[in-house]
């Protein structure tokens, strides 16, 4: 398990990856060529993986996310030193706060 301020990184065993993942294209880089886990909202930074890997959004409001990394990869933000990452498959969970009534994503 890995944490880089408020995304949550789990790993996966293969097999229990659902078919309709491994067959997703997967959602699209930035600008810049990342795949960004999380966005923030507040100071414009991200939390992103720069080199290889797919991301596929599972149903549902907050839509965790699936991340394959074939090869490997670095988890980047400006504010936050690097996490390295084996390869495998990866559950992407953001942090969310309890507001009376609902639950929403933590901004950053």
């Amino acid at each position: 398990m890995y944490r880089q301020g408020d995304v949550l990184i789990v790993s996966v065993d293969e097999r229990a990856v659902p078919a309709r993942a491994k067959d997703a294209r997967g959602e699209p880089r930035d600008a810049r060529g990342r795949l960004v886990l999380a966005f923030g909202e507040v100071t414009g930074h991200a939390h992103a993986i720069p080199g290889p890997g797919r991301l596929v959004r599972e149903p549902g409001p907050y839509g965790p996310y699936l991340l394959e990394l074939p090869e490997g990869g670095r988890l980047v933000h400006e504010e936050h030193a690097p996490i390295v990452l084996p390869r495998g498959w990866y559950r992407v969970v953001r942090q969310r706060e309890y507001v009376p009534g609902a639950y929403r994503i933590v901004a950053d």
